[in-house]
């Protein structure tokens, strides 16, 4: 059966043979075995509604098996023949070509090069999965494949529910993951309910079919790399020789070692996962590949002497190498962390003296003692991190729960006052008022035609529109133009595709739409060969409202609601999104952020550019609103800004109060 025909099919028609695992995949941990003998039968029962009656009973056991042995249910057997990875926009069979680019983008999210476990249908994280099992992709596959520009597919956590009579204007696709009833929000819900097989973990832009591989947060990244140096050695300072020791080599922590390149330093980077270090090395995200601790000691000495730019991969476990440095007395200047903390007792932090398979054995056959020892490598990494800042490292957590959880551990990690955290979060001292209170964030693309000209004539394109808006740029903001034109004139060089022709630019509303317009003109005009696909990480001005990460800088009491999220994707989806996705979960936790996400097709149509236009000015500008409404200087300078430009936008701006009048 060809791929055309595979797609289109859905549920084979005959009963596949019985697949394993391919060993030569990274595969996801064995889950915690948290079912009744009950809640295993309607696991079992709840899977077979996918399938005919026939073939229920050979069906029945193996998925009980499946259950027992990995603690989910993914259908092995259903796993499809033909290669996964973004085709071209015009080998997808499809009556929408908006249809079509969304098969392109989940193909692209479960390519064994762009995926972290691809057979388990997850693309980081640990557990950001975009279907629950290979049944949900057949179909969801096929549905697709049959639906109309008047259709819209409602997925319900990787459950594609069906086809719903709609519009043009409505989006194709609408997506939601993990959105669980508040009570029900604890990491062990997250256990329960996805064995079960009735909700997932959807990350952030694995489950709404966003991601592009490591690329897409080695933007951010370097922007957080670059303005920390800043910070720490003062504006005019080159970092190079200085040292960036952070850990995780994964999904999205794989971008570290590219981003410290970028920015000019000297980058350390643990991973405990032989396949995923050995992986980014294979790939070109990291120069060096160390497996003994002394010769990393060495090595970076010499790299510091020599002032080198050079990026290290260490093959082991965080803690050793942050003690070990403290011992040495090798000079940290920046120190971070990106392990999977949102995901501390699953597979997203490692701990300390276990090797990764004894770990692994550990979290699925005696959970309760892997919690004890995560808790105790957490207060010993904690320990050596502050020897360090003593010594005057710069540390920041990345936004991936680290302080929250070892916190929660008993770690010494929280302020004089008890109540805030002893370092900031990233966002909190650099993307939240750099960037995202301005309107900056990450913005990507996807040329669906697959060729590598098409991106290159993309970045010259968005390059050129950058430099025209900051010939008229305030100052204020002057910064960021610079690093975000210099970003993308040296993408290209940097070779970080993975996966699909995608490309990422921090951009601002005006910078967004104006490179959206210009795109979507050149397809028209052919320029650029297959339509462009445009969307961001949920990691943005707009999209996520989490107190830890994105909305830590907001100051008013209400970091911990939802509203912005939910409003953000309520208002895209009716402005002209061609999907939109909202999630439980993402990078910090199950249960402690809401954030969501969009996609959307330029086919060089008048249509595409009317949608572009009201859509990602919305998309941006909902969230510096709710900042500028928070108080926060940059902004009200942005909203007040963009208020003097924009006929029809009237935002509600607050009163300053006077400290004075607040000594009671």
């Amino acid at each position: 059966m060809n791929f055309q025909e595979s797609i289109t099919q859905g549920i084979p028609s005959t009963l596949p043979f019985k697949k394993k695992p391919d060993p030569n995949f990274s595969h996801a941990p064995k889950r915690k075995d948290i079912l009744s003998l009950e809640e295993k039968k309607l696991a079992v029962r709840n899977a077979l509604r996918y399938f005919p009656k026939t073939w229920h009973a050979e069906l029945a056991r193996e998925f009980f098996e499946e259950l027992q042995e990995y603690g989910r249910i993914y259908m092995y057997r259903f796993m499809p023949d033909h290669d996964i990875y973004a085709r071209p926009i015009s080998e997808y069979p499809a009556q929408s070509q908006q249809a079509a680019a969304i098969m392109l983008m989940i193909q692209n999210n479960l390519d064994p090069a762009v995926a972290q476990h691809p057979q388990e249908l997850i693309t980081y994280g640990g557990n950001g999965a975009v279907f629950q099992n290979w049944a949900q992709y057949l179909l969801t596959m096929q549905y697709l494949s049959e639906m109309s520009d008047e259709q819209t597919l409602h997925i319900y956590s990787g459950h594609p529910m069906g086809l719903f009579p709609s519009s043009k204007d409505a989006p194709r696709v609408v997506v939601t993951n993990g959105m669980m009833i508040p009570n029900y929000s604890k990491p062990d819900d997250w256990e329960k309910f996805n064995a079960l097989g009735v909700t997932q973990y959807g990350q952030m832009t694995a489950g709404s079919y966003m991601y592009i591989g490591p690329q897409g947060i080695v933007h951010g990244t370097t922007i957080t790399v670059m303005n920390a140096f800043r910070k720490k050695l003062g504006a005019e300072v080159n970092p190079k020789g200085k040292v960036f020791l952070t850990a995780g080599l994964g999904g999205m922590s794989g971008a570290q070692p590219k981003a410290g390149n970028i920015a000019g330093c000297i980058t350390v980077c643990a991973e405990v996962n032989p396949k995923a270090a050995y992986k980014r090395h294979e790939q070109g995200w990291v120069d060096e590949l160390i497996e003994d601790l002394e010769d990393l000691a060495d090595r970076v000495r010499s790299a510091q002497e020599k002032q080198e730019v050079v990026s290290i991969a260490y093959l082991g476990n965080i803690v050793d190498v942050w003690e070990k440095f403290d011992k040495e007395n090798i000079i940290v200047e920046l120190g971070s962390d990106q392990t999977s903390l949102h995901n501390p007792w699953a597979g997203g932090y490692y701990p300390v003296g276990l090797s990764f398979d004894e770990s692994n054995h550990m979290m699925a056959n005696e959970p309760e003692k892997f919690k004890f020892k995560v808790k105790e490598s957490l207060i010993r990494q904690a320990a050596a991190i502050n020897n360090h800042v003593s010594k005057g490292t710069y540390f920041f957590d990345y936004g991936n729960a680290f302080l929250l959880e070892a916190s929660r551990a008993g770690a010494a990690v929280m302020a004089e006052n008890g109540i805030d955290f002893r370092y900031p979060s990233y966002v909190q001292d650099i993307l939240g008022p750099m960037c995202f209170d301005y309107g900056f964030g990450p913005f990507r693309w996807v040329c669906t035609s697959g060729k590598p000209e098409d991106l290159e004539k993309t970045d010259q394109i968005a390059a050129q529109v950058l430099k025209e808006i900051m010939a008229s740029s305030p100052k204020e903001i002057q910064q960021q133009m610079l690093d975000n034109i210099k970003w993308i004139e040296e993408a290209g060089k940097n070779k970080m595709v993975v996966g699909s022709q995608a490309r990422i630019l921090y951009a601002d509303a005006e910078g967004r739409s104006k490179i959206a317009q210009a795109f979507n003109q050149s397809v028209q005009s052919g320029e650029l060969s297959s339509p462009v696909v445009l969307g961001r990480d949920h990691h943005d001005v707009s999209g996520t409202d989490s107190p830890y990460r994105e909305t830590s800088n907001i100051y008013d009491g209400s970091k911990f609601t939802a509203d912005m999220a939910i409003h953000n994707v309520i208002g895209d989806s009716f402005r002209g999104a061609t999907w939109v996705s909202i999630h439980n979960g993402g990078g910090v936790g199950w249960g402690e952020v809401i954030n969501g996400g969009f996609g959307m097709v330029l086919d060089g149509s008048l249509e595409a550019e009317r949608k572009l236009k009201s859509m990602l000015f919305y998309d941006v500008n909902n969230g510096i609103s709710r900042r500028a409404w928070a108080r926060n200087d940059e902004a009200l300078f942005a909203i007040k800004r963009e208020m003097e430009r924009t006929p029809g936008l009237k935002v509600t701006v607050p009163v300053m109060v006077d400290d004075d009048l607040l000594q009671f």
